[in-house]
Formats: C-alpha cells, structure tokens, sequence
C-alpha cells in the first residue's frame, strides 16, 4: 500500500500502526517523528514566511473571506506518488489543505484512490481516528492495540483526577493565539477536566472563539497556559511579550502567582493525534504534579515569570 498523509496527526497515526514504509508522501508541516523528514512532500503553504501573528490572522481572514486557498497541493507530485491511500481532513481550512480540493485532485489521478478524512472534535473523536486510519490500511487489529493503549492512559489520568476535590480544581485558561487572542475550543475543554482543571472558555466540540483583553479578565484564570496553533516553543517565546507587556496582564491571577506557561502547541495539544495524550499528561502534571507524575520522555510546560518576560 502506498499511503500520502495530508495531515501531521495522520502522519503520526500512521507512523504510531507500523505503516512508515507504506507511506510515501506528507505535508510540509510533516514532522514527527523525525524519520518522515526525507519523504516527498505534497503541500504547500501559501502564508510568507517572517510574517508577525496579527500579519498571518489577518491574512487567514482575508483568504477565508474571499474561499482563498491558504494551502496547495503539488498535484504532480502526488501523480507521481500514485497513492492508493489518502489520508486528510475537513474540519478546519486553517489546519490542512481542503477537502474539496483534495477530492478533486483524486478524481484526477490514476488508479483508484481511497480517500480517508479526519474530523475529530473530541478526545475520543481523536482516539477513534486510529481506528478508521487502521481499518482504510486493512492493519484493524494493530489499531485497536493503538487505540486501547492510548484509552488506557487517558483512563489512568481520569481515574487520578477523580480523586481531586472540586475546590481544588484551577480556573484554566489556554490560549491558542495571542494576536489576536484566541481561546481554544472543541478537545481542550475536555483535556482541561481530565486533568483535574476547570476550563474558563470553550464549547466543547466547538471551534475556538476570537477574545479581548475584558473576557480574558473577566474569566479570572488561576493558571493560563499559551499554546500556539502552527508553533513551535521557540516561535511561542517570541511572541510571548505581546501577552506579557499588555497593561492589565499583571490582573490576572495567574499572572500574580507565577502559573503562567508555554508549550510547543505544535507538537502537543493543537494536533487531533495521539499526542494529544501526552498533551493531557503535560497537563495533568501542570496542574496537580504531585496527583500526575510527568511521563518519561515528556517535557514540563515551561513556567512565565513576570521578571523574565515583562
């Protein structure tokens, strides 16, 4: 089987059921694990590189607007591929090529082309995606070994969580940009209770919402934790000021206790894969360490102190 992943969680879930071999082609955002770095990449992104935060919202706006393409597909490329599996998405034209395009660049290729789209909106949405990842590459068995060892520590989180008393539960914040400020929405409340936390914003299932400073104050997060889409840590801490130099960031009782993070929201909690399992146990850690000891192999969030960033 010859499979093209149009998707960095879908690459991850591939890689996580054995099938590296079989695929051939990713995403230019294709980066774990590491080894899927040298393969043929079908995508490309139309956003210039070096552009500043409130640059690229206003240019995803723009695009949304006027149903512009913010990703491409390297039609020969993929031709050349022949995948007799495509792996992509259709919940958010920010996060992927679209699914449109995608089904009318396959009606185009040679061969019969399987056509597999991801649309989570939960953790266990994002659990079942192993599932139907696995059942397209005919590997149904190896899925489900996935799929339950993943439940399994999504489970053990809850089980510690359920132990802690309600008042002990933190108002938590996560903020999946920062110019403009953007709550996060369909899986982070959900990860937020499993980790023992109270969520301050989000529908669950539904997408993220466009914040200001007011809302932001008016939820009173105990602790606030920055989780870019699309960034890595190093980009985060660039951009970390625009959230720390603001007039009333000193408000925030997170800010005043010293509880507010960073992580790499590109590899964790912004990709509907099996990392957001790690995601949960970073979380979990944050928020009650001595209740969720942190994973060998996981890195802490990083803690934001006033003196460093101010």
């Amino acid at each position: 089987m010859r499979i093209v992943s149009l998707l960095p969680s879908a690459t991850e879930i591939i890689c996580g059921l054995g099938l590296r071999d079989s695929l051939v082609g990713v995403t230019h955002e294709c980066d774990y694990p590491a080894d899927v770095l040298g393969l043929p990449v079908v995508t490309m992104s139309r956003i210039p590189k070096g552009l500043s935060s409130a640059e690229i919202d206003a240019m995803v706006n723009s695009q949304l607007e006027t149903d512009s393409a913010l990703y491409s597909l390297k039609t020969d490329v993929l031709d050349a591929l022949a995948p007799d599996l495509i792996v992509t998405q259709a919940l958010c034209d920010v996060c992927a090529v679209s699914a449109d395009e995608v089904n009318a660049i396959t009606c185009q290729l040679p061969g019969e082309v399987e056509v597999v789209n991801l649309e989570p909106t939960c953790l266990n949405d994002v659990l079942d995606t192993v599932l139907l990842v696995g059942n397209a590459a005919s590997c149904t068995e190896v899925a489900h070994q996935y799929h339950a060892g993943l439940k399994r520590r999504v489970e053990a989180v809850a089980a510690r969580s359920a132990t802690i008393a309600k008042e002990n539960r933190p108002r938590v914040a996560i903020l999946e940009w920062i110019d403009p400020l953007f709550d996060s929405g369909h899986w982070y409340p959900e990860l937020i209770q499993l980790a023992g936390g109270t969520p301050c914003f989000g529908d669950r299932h539904g997408p993220s919402r466009r914040r200001n400073w007011s809302d932001l104050l008016a939820a009173a997060p105990e602790v606030l934790l920055v989780a870019l889409c699309g960034f890595n840590l190093h980009r985060t801490v660039q951009d970390l000021p625009l959230l720390t130099n603001q007039p009333d960031y000193v408000m925030l009782p997170a800010a005043q206790t010293g509880q507010v993070y960073a992580v790499d929201g590109n590899r964790y909690f912004s990709r509907p894969g099996p990392g957001l399992v790690d995601s949960l146990e970073i979380l979990a850690n944050l928020l009650h360490p001595n209740t969720h000891p942190l994973p060998g192999g996981l890195a802490p969030a990083m803690c934001v102190s006033n003196e460093e960033w101010s």
